[in-house]
C-alpha cells in the first residue's frame, strides 16, 4: 500500500510540475515565489523542510549502507522528486530483504 501511495504522489506531483513548467518555465516558478513576502515565506519553508529531510536521509542511507550522494544531489537539484524517489526505492529494497 505504501508503494502505491508513493507512486500516486510522485505521478500527481510530476503532472503538476510539468503543467507549471509548461505554463511559466522553471525561472517563472521561482519568480512567483520571490514576488512578495507570502511567496518568499513558502519558499523558505520548503528550504527548511528540505534541509531537515537531507539530514534525515544522510543518516538513513548511512544506516542502510547506501551512498547518500545521489539522493542528496537529486534533492538539491529536483526538490521533492529526490525524497519521493528515495522512498520508493527504499520500499522496494525493504521488500527484497
Amino acid at each position: 500500500m505504501k508503494k502505491l501511495i508513493l507512486w500516486a504522489v510522485l505521478l500527481g506531483f510530476s503532472v503538476l510540475t510539468a503543467i507549471a513548467v509548461a505554463s511559466h518555465g522553471v525561472i517563472g516558478i521561482f519568480q512567483y515565489q520571490l514576488a512578495n513576502a507570502a511567496g518568499l515565506q513558502v519558499l523558505v519553508d520548503l528550504i527548511i523542510a528540505s534541509a531537515f529531510f537531507l539530514v534525515w536521509m544522510w543518516h538513513d542511507t548511512q544506516k542502510r549502507g547506501v551512498s547518500p550522494w545521489p539522493w542528496l544531489i537529486l534533492t538539491l537539484v529536483a526538490g521533492s522528486f529526490g525524497p519521493l524517489i528515495y522512498f520508493i526505492v527504499r520500499e522496494y529494497k525493504a521488500q527484497n530483504n
